[in-house]
């Protein structure tokens, strides 16, 4: 039997306005990295420290009025042009495993491995570059506390997630989620390639900005206000893979993928650090000022 829902009703079409602005956003400026985004947070008592360990980002170029359909007003695509010419959006499917996860000031919970696959989109947000994420799928059994607590909209999830690693080179990597909204299912080897310049991306600097090291991520709330996630890391520094099977229900579902679309890139990285603040209500007006106040140190 196939893990693959039928697809739901389309979506109801967003402002025309909004569409023309995303179809015809004027030539992309390339990304690059905020100084400040090197420095460690302030640390905060509410800090969430873990190591994120088999981290993939498997990378779709999409229409960007599909992916406007599913954005909330105030959101838009980041229009990219490939070297064929086609003016494309990307989303990515992000799985990997939380190891260890533990409080900035505490010990961590040793042994605890917890997997996940978050869904997102690279968008901008009041001039600022961000990722919108769609719902995520969790480790079954673990999801109820942040969902009760954060309002996050993560639904558990049968996971099973095996990568096999020669040093910093990923053999084998292979990933089956079973779940009625966003099974899953992705076959790869990754390989020693360094990213480099993605199709779409003036330079390796901006493809690594954009889709390796966003920051801030919304969300819509189960109670329907915008929400925000930060994080901070430093950079990556993930190697290209080879897709042999990819296959993302809720991808497809929204219109966003068709069924055996090949990716546009994979990329893989055996494991980083990573530092959340806990997810946190905001009005889509003080999104962006609260997000940089707050993650940001202040530097003389």
């Amino acid at each position: 039997m196939s893990i693959f829902m039928p697809s739901p009703p389309n979506p109801p079409t967003p402002d025309a306005r909004d569409l023309e602005r995303a179809q015809h956003t004027h030539d992309r400026d390339p990304a690059r990295l905020d100084p400040r985004d090197l420095v460690p947070p302030r640390r905060h008592l509410s800090d969430v420290v873990v190591t994120v360990a088999d981290l993939a980002i498997v990378t779709y170029a999409v229409e960007p009025y599909a992916l406007m359909r599913q954005l909330p007003r105030g959101f838009e695509p980041d229009v990219h042009t490939l070297d064929d010419g086609r003016r494309v959006a990307f989303v990515s499917a992000v799985p990997f495993r939380n190891v260890d996860p533990r409080p900035r000031v505490a010990r961590a919970l040793r042994g605890l491995r917890l997997a996940q696959t978050n869904y997102r989109a690279y968008v901008r947000h009041q001039g600022r570059r961000c990722v919108w994420l769609f719902p995520t799928t969790f480790a079954r059994g673990a999801v109820a506390v942040p969902r009760a607590l954060f309002r996050v909209p993560w639904h558990g999830a049968n996971i099973e997630l095996d990568a096999l690693w020669r040093g910093e080179q990923c053999g084998r990597y292979r990933l089956r989620t079973s779940s009625p909204t966003a099974a899953a299912e992705l076959d790869m080897h990754g390989t020693l390639e360094p990213v480099g310049r993605l199709d779409g991306f003036v330079d390796e600097d901006d493809a690594r900005t954009v889709i390796t090291h966003p920051l801030d991520g919304y969300y819509e709330r189960t109670d329907g206000h915008v929400g925000i996630m930060s994080v901070w890391h430093r950079p990556l520094s993930m190697k290209r893979a080879q897709v042999l099977r990819a296959r993302f229900s809720l991808l497809e579902r929204m219109g966003l993928v068709h069924v055996d679309q090949l990716p546009h890139s994979a990329l893989v990285q055996r494991h980083a650090g990573f530092i959340m603040h806990l997810p946190r209500k905001v009005t889509r007006d003080d999104a962006a000022h609260e997000s940089h106040e707050r993650f940001h140190p202040t530097h003389p």
